[in-house]
């Protein structure tokens, strides 16, 4: 599901706010603007110190990846490759450079161009692990800064709390406003563990997952060149993707696809921006 992270960060939230409220806690007695400078700027200090200004700058780009990043269409994708594999069977590996410059994801028009040139297998697959093993890169470095920022946000937290008590045991003398100064200390570890959990950890996992798909369908594509090249029989091309794909998706890439068409696999860091 394309919100399934949002929707989540949204319903944990929720749920922590309306747990709060059964309890009795008044919702207001959370906003302590102590406490949000401290935790918040001071994990965004300390991620920005741990990953540099490239990490701090990839932030926004994680969050919308996270958050709209399209699932990945392997079953599409294995009947687009058979295409090709069926295209090159029947007519010739020349046969596909006409059709190359209409491939959108770069992944796979450099890869068939590579095999339209004639290059050997071995250097084929050397490029294309190169190209995987880059954009992987490109991603932990998206990734990085979510989980830094869920590692440093609950300590921070805690050093919010410890000043705010050094506050309250320098007041000690108005007995009345002890218990109250307490409570609101706690607020800086509250925050600092519920932004980690409910927000820096699960986008930054979400990424690395998003990540890990991606990777699993470029290695498949390589796959699928690699058995184009060698001129295997499309039908054993198929067998060859569909062990990439869950048992319950392998009924719908067996459908036949009349004109192959090979989308752009996301990679949406600075770095491919810019490319």
């Amino acid at each position: 599901m394309k919100a399934a992270t949002l929707i989540g960060v949204l319903l944990a939230v929720g749920a922590l706010l309306l747990g709060a409220l059964i309890e009795g806690v008044a919702l207001a007695g959370l906003i302590k603007i102590p406490a949000i400078v401290i935790v918040l700027g001071g994990t965004f200090g300390a991620t920005m110190a741990a990953c540099g200004m490239d990490g701090v700058k990839a932030i926004p780009v994680g969050f919308k990846r996270a958050f709209s990043t399209p699932e990945l269409d392997l079953s599409g994708r294995v009947r687009e490759l058979v295409g090709y594999a069926e295209r090159a069977r029947k007519d010739g590996m020349l046969a596909l450079e006409s059709e190359i410059e209409a491939i959108e994801d770069p992944f796979t028009r450099n890869g068939l161009q590579l095999v339209v040139d004639g290059t050997e297998p071995e250097l084929v697959r050397e490029v294309l692990d190169g190209e995987i093993e880059g954009m992987e890169h490109r991603h932990r470095a998206v990734a990085d800064p979510f989980v830094k920022a869920g590692a440093f946000s609950p300590t921070i937290g805690i050093i919010g709390t410890v000043l705010s008590l050094l506050h309250v045991l320098a007041n000690l003398a108005d007995p009345g406003s002890i218990g109250p100064a307490i409570a609101g200390a706690f607020v800086a570890t509250l925050l600092g563990v519920g932004t980690a959990n409910v927000l820096y950890f699960p986008v930054g996992n979400r990424l690395q997952k998003l990540s890990a798909q991606e990777t699993a369908m470029r290695t498949m594509v390589l796959e699928g060149i690699l058995a184009i090249q060698a001129g295997d029989n499309p039908r054993l091309v198929m067998e060859k993707l569909l062990t990439f794909l869950p048992p319950a998706d392998r009924a719908a890439a067996r459908e036949p696809k009349d004109a192959p068409a090979l989308h752009a696999v996301d990679d949406p860091t600075p770095a491919a921006a810019a490319a």
